[in-house]
């Protein structure tokens, strides 16, 4: 693991099989029923294609991050905005979490032009310096987008908030979103704070 970026993925040596176009996976095995509906529910057997802006070389486009607290409203940061980006990276407490509660990222994304195998969700967490936490969830494999479907959203872990006097206080992030080509697709940095609960 590299000192300059410790927010990899733990398989490290995967090497993913070559690509294939849209058009090539959906004739694959045509005969096999199964299979055909496994890739009706990937996107691959029709539907207009979503438009991509012209000179968008982006494969996934991460469009929302929402904080879900216990029961309460979801906190959702449009990250297609670079004042987002910057709000996010600029806070130390962008978010505020009391201890003890349970929550959960969801997270809204687009993708475009090519299939993508094997999206990740990568987090790491510092307080003081000192790594306290390292997250890595499996998002999924997907199709282009298509108007019927234009976007893809999926719901991480639960995950409780740690609570006393020392896990109180400020955090800091790193996300990432990758894939099995090692290709890095957005990169956040932000900051959460963790608070007494007084109930």
């Amino acid at each position: 693991m590299s000192s300059n970026d410790e927010l990899v993925a733990e398989d490290d040596s995967y090497k993913p099989s070559a690509k294939k176009t849209v058009e090539e996976y959906a004739q694959l095995d045509a005969e096999d029923e199964s299979l055909q509906k496994w890739k009706k529910s990937l996107g691959l057997l029709g539907g207009e294609p979503l438009p991509v802006t012209p000179g968008d070389l982006r494969k996934v486009v991460i469009l929302e991050m929402s904080l879900i607290v216990d029961d309460d409203e979801p906190i959702v940061v449009d990250l297609t905005k670079e004042q987002t980006l910057n709000d996010l990276s600029s806070s130390k407490n962008y978010f505020k979490i009391k201890e003890r509660s349970i929550y959960k990222l969801k997270i809204k994304f687009k993708v475009q032009h090519e299939i993508i195998t094997g999206i990740k969700y990568l987090q790491a967490i510092k307080k003081a310096g000192i790594r306290v936490d390292k997250v890595e969830d499996p998002l999924g494999s997907y199709a282009p987008n298509t108007k019927e479907k234009p976007f893809y959203e999926v719901t991480l872990p639960e995950t409780e908030a740690p609570s006393g006097m020392l896990a109180r206080g400020t955090y800091s992030a790193q996300s990432k979103f990758v894939d099995d080509d090692k290709n890095t697709h957005l990169t956040l940095n932000w900051g959460v704070e963790i608070i007494k609960n007084k109930s």
